[in-house]
């Protein structure tokens, strides 16, 4: 079905358009993807920090987090110290730097990301009426949107 129709709105322009089904597309892959986040119990910004952590194999810093956070505007000093009480990461002082804090992720964080990995080809599959080429294609299509400013 077409955004217009979904949504029952008309646009001035294409650009206008792409902006709305952008929004609106982001929107329909969260609400997806919504009920394994609640499997885990945890929000999508505290699952991205703990495969950042888990991806980087050694201690990060909030601001080394933050840097690679799909949500730059997030305040990532509070999402770990949630995580913190969840048990899925430790934080501890940076032993180079006393201002900066590291963070680990724990065996918890690691338990809980093997078995949100288990739910991979269920997550995938709503993107199964896309070929490997259109993904391919829209990823670069997406890529150039963000670099264009």
């Amino acid at each position: 079905m077409s955004i217009e129709k979904d949504i029952q709105s008309k646009f001035r322009n294409e650009y206008q358009k792409t902006v709305v089904n952008i929004i609106y597309t982001y929107n329909w892959v969260m609400e997806q993807n919504k009920r394994f986040f609640d499997k885990g119990d945890i929000t999508p910004q505290q699952f991205n920090i703990l495969r950042i952590l888990r991806g980087a194999g050694k201690p990060l810093s909030t601001l080394q987090i933050r840097q690679r956070m799909l949500d730059k505007m997030s305040d990532t000093s509070r999402i770990v110290d949630r995580l913190v009480k969840k048990n899925l990461v430790s934080k501890v002082t940076c032993e180079t730097d006393r201002r900066l804090v590291d963070v680990t992720i724990s065996e918890s964080g690691l338990s809980l990301l093997e078995k949100m990995d288990s739910y991979n080809d269920e997550m995938d599959k709503q993107f199964a009426g896309l070929s490997e080429e259109e993904a391919t294609t829209l990823n670069l299509l997406l890529d150039k949107l963000r670099n264009s400013h």
